[in-house]
């Protein structure tokens, strides 16, 4: 399920998460908890900072506006008691990040939980149609679908400009871990032309969204290029000349949150990538 359906302005209309569950518009005073640090960021960008009363130890940007926000715990361990003490009126999560079975302990007592579950670099347009319903802010929401389309755009020019290029996304050492193509990170990259390998779908049976491997896997051969994400496991230069040693192909380091980040973060991850596939000269 995409991020959210949404249509509606303040005018009453309600707009659907990603659950499924009818959102109206804000009344009297709003005090947010958000469990999701790329969403974290999105509060704080479409001017909702003095509304945000709750984060995860995740949430880290905007670092100086975050700093004096009170953590819950992280995304999976939520200290349900101190979000309790927040009296929070919207609850922010991901399908993805968060536990269900936390989520619906914390909707017990918190009247409205937002549900989101962003697949590809697009939907957040409607993500950020929803906040901005709820939240009173769509001159800022509409700001922001237009940043994204641009940034769509750029990419997509840089796609055309060269032939695509097999990759493999490193996310993790001992054990070497990548994505499947059914991840956020698959769609981001693919944007830019970049498409990843193995070619699995972690909602196939049996598969996962982000597989072990070892080097001698028979679809290494038609890799061209390897990843190296910064997160979650920090990727440094002596990693990139040790796996160029096991798989003989170009490889390089490359900013994981520009390339997993969802909410405002997306645009300037598009156009990161987009300026990264310019740089790479072809494996």
């Amino acid at each position: 399920m995409a991020g959210a359906e949404c249509e509606g302005a303040r005018d009453g209309t309600a707009c659907v998460d990603a659950a499924g569950t009818p959102h109206g518009p804000a009344r009297g005073e709003v005090r947010i908890v958000s469990l999701v640090p790329s969403l974290t960021e999105l509060v704080c960008e479409l001017g909702l900072r003095d509304e945000l009363v709750g984060r995860t130890g995740f949430c880290i940007h905007p670092r100086e506006a975050l700093r004096s926000v009170p953590k819950v715990g992280g995304t999976k361990d939520v200290k349900l008691d101190v979000v309790r003490a927040l009296a929070p009126t919207h609850l922010i999560v991901n399908i993805d990040e968060n536990r269900r079975e936390t989520v619906d302990e914390l909707a017990a007592f918190v009247p409205h939980v937002i549900v989101t579950h962003p697949c590809a670099p697009r939907d957040n347009l409607a993500l950020y149609r929803l906040f901005g319903s709820i939240f009173g802010c769509e001159e800022r929401a509409a700001a922001l679908e237009a940043d994204l389309l641009a940034a769509l755009d750029e990419a997509a020019a840089v796609a055309a400009e060269q032939p695509p290029e097999r990759v493999l996304y490193l996310i993790w050492r001992e054990p070497w871990m990548t994505v499947a193509r059914d991840t956020y990170i698959a769609a981001m990259l693919a944007e830019v032309g970049w498409r990843t390998l193995p070619d699995v779908d972690g909602g196939a049976a049996g598969a996962a969204r982000y597989p072990a491997f070892d080097w001698n896997a028979p679809w290494l051969a038609a890799v061209q290029r390897v990843l190296l994400s910064s997160e979650p496991y920090r990727f440094r230069e002596a990693h990139v000349a040790e796996v160029r040693a096991l798989v003989g192909r170009a490889a390089m380091l490359i900013d994981g949150e520009m390339a997993s980040w969802y909410g405002s973060r997306v645009i300037a991850g598009l156009r990161y990538l987009a300026a990264l596939r310019r740089r790479s000269v072809p494996a």
